[in-house]
């Protein structure tokens, strides 16, 4: 039997300290991504971080290769327990161009300052961003907006749980566009 294909990797991204909205709406985008067949890759801390893992390790597709948390200390034990792998960095909020730069597509829910470099790395690397429509954080501020004159598309939203797993999804199987230079 010829070895299965590597499941594509998407990002999501979100503050460690987001609202319970904005856990409740990465808990259900966690499931559905793990359900419809891709991987997981995150910040590996707490709040939007711990709600996709959470969610990811509900869904019945889960093993420990689904989901991968890039941590910002040398301590493995400071990710959240959902990670089925854990990277340790020691690289801060550095370790957000290793989180960006692994996935096919780019999540955000909510956010903050590092967040925003998370968006910004995506968009300088061609990546594909969609945003999850909360009320609050820079998801919802830059959906439906181009971050600059670079490329011709937008980042895509504000789209329901639900949709941005479907488009994720969907955007993971095309081939990869060229990365820009910065």
């Amino acid at each position: 039997m010829p070895p299965r294909p590597p499941r594509p990797l998407i990002a999501v991204v979100g503050s460690a300290r987001e609202s319970p909205e904005e856990v409740k709406a990465a808990e259900e985008l966690g499931r559905l991504l793990i359900d419809g067949g891709v991987k997981i890759i995150c910040g590996g801390l707490g709040g939007v971080m711990a709600g996709v893992c959470r969610g990811a390790a509900a869904s019945p597709h889960w093993d420990d290769g689904s989901v991968i948390g890039v941590v910002p200390t040398y301590d493995l034990a400071s990710g959240n327990p959902w990670l089925g792998t854990t990277i340790a960095t020691g690289m801060g909020h550095g370790r957000n161009i290793l989180v960006v730069a692994s996935a096919r597509v780019v999540i955000a829910i909510g956010g903050r300052a590092g967040t925003l470099t998370e968006i910004a790395l995506a968009w300088s690397l061609g990546k594909p961003v969609l945003a999850v429509g909360t009320e609050q954080g820079w998801a919802s501020r830059l959906a439906g907006a181009k971050v600059d004159d670079r490329r011709d598309d937008h980042i895509h939203g504000p789209l329901s749980p639900a949709e941005a797993a479907r488009l994720a999804i969907s955007l993971s199987q095309t081939s990869l566009p060229p990365s820009q230079e910065f």
